[in-house]
């Protein structure tokens, strides 16, 4: 469970992101919250500091309870999958956006929640990034 507690992932990853590029998602507020996923029976953190995810959360993304727990767990595999193997391959994909590695285990039960906003985060990722994790559901078009 340490490793698990350890994995404020996205921390240092959404702080480099801060800078790059530009978005086609609406311009916010610097001072934007951080979105937090947990779980604490598992001692299981993320916390994102990415400019326009709060307002895609709450505007963009589907409703909590669209997709089934099933559905956003296997998505979340294999996104998970190809997401750390390219913080593993640095050298071929942008380290400045694929900075740490996600310790989401297939056998474990994080919940609905937890797997609703990571689901989002990376729908919200591969639009802002412009990059495809595969497996489908990227959005097209965000206003």
């Amino acid at each position: 469970m340490k490793l698990l507690k350890q994995i404020l992932i996205l921390l240092t990853f959404s702080t480099v992101i801060l800078a790059c590029g530009s978005s086609s998602l609406k311009k916010v507020s610097e001072k934007e919250e951080p979105v937090i996923i947990e779980n604490d029976s598992l001692e299981y953190q993320i916390i994102i500091i990415d400019i326009g995810f709060n307002t895609f959360l709450n505007t963009i993304a589907k409703p909590e309870g669209f997709y089934s727990q099933a559905y956003l767990e296997a998505r979340n595999r294999t996104w998970v999958l190809v997401w750390n193997n390219r913080v593993r391959n640095p050298s071929q994909f942008d380290a400045s956006i694929y900075e740490n590695i996600i310790d989401f285990q297939a056998g474990i039960n994080y919940g609905y929640e937890v797997n609703y906003k990571l689901f989002n985060y990376f729908l919200f990722a591969q639009q802002k990034y412009k990059m495809n994790l595969g497996g489908g559901n990227r959005i097209n078009r965000i206003n």
